[in-house]
């Protein structure tokens, strides 16, 4: 990592995760593969930050662990990348195994439970559901009768996206990722 750390993907530390370098790979993954519309790719970043927006118009008032939860619900792929569900479910098990333990150790970095709540993960998936048709629809060219057949229709559209739906630039999504993380988590970044 840019930090200086080594991380082992099989048997990953906490103490060898370091926000930043969350932050550096998250904004430099792009969704989609990066066939999205605009001048800069869909982040990884920026849509973490679109879901837990998503999450708080769904559920409220939730405590901040949770929505750090949220923010973080990608986290490993600042290692492991992007992988399509398609493709995720050709590679099996090994890949899940590998996600699960990273996610377990960045969870455990920032002072989470390393599994999260049945109710949140299953929020979490709701609202990552609703981002990825939002996204589909919007930036990568999905008529909305695909969208409806492959995702589902949302049954919720976010209020206001805030500009979530507009990609940002590599740096933009970074800053914004770490701002974000030290609002929910109250450790600032260096």
């Amino acid at each position: 990592m840019l930090s200086g750390r080594r991380l082992d993907l099989l048997d990953p530390s906490p103490f060898d995760i370091e926000v930043e370098d969350i932050a550096h790979g998250l904004a430099r993954v792009a969704r989609w593969n990066g066939q999205t519309v605009g001048d800069h790719v869909f982040s990884v970043a920026q849509h973490s930050l679109l879901v837990e927006a998503i999450a708080d118009e769904i559920a409220p008032g939730l405590p901040d662990a949770a929505r750090l939860t949220i923010l973080l619900h990608d986290a490993a792929e600042y290692v492991i990348g992007d992988v399509i569900t398609p493709l995720k479910s050709v590679i099996g098990d090994g890949y899940a195994a590998v996600e699960a333990r990273l996610r377990a150790a960045v969870h455990l970095r920032v002072g989470l439970p390393a599994e999260p709540p049945v109710e949140l993960t299953r929020l979490i998936k709701r609202a990552d559901r609703i981002a990825a048709y939002l996204e589909a629809t919007k930036l990568a060219g999905f008529s909305r009768g695909e969208a409806d057949e492959i995702f589902g229709r949302p049954e919720v559209e976010p209020r206001s996206l805030g500009g979530y739906l507009t990609a940002w630039p590599t740096h933009e999504a970074q800053r914004r990722f770490l701002q974000r993380f030290g609002e929910l988590s109250g450790v600032q970044s260096r």
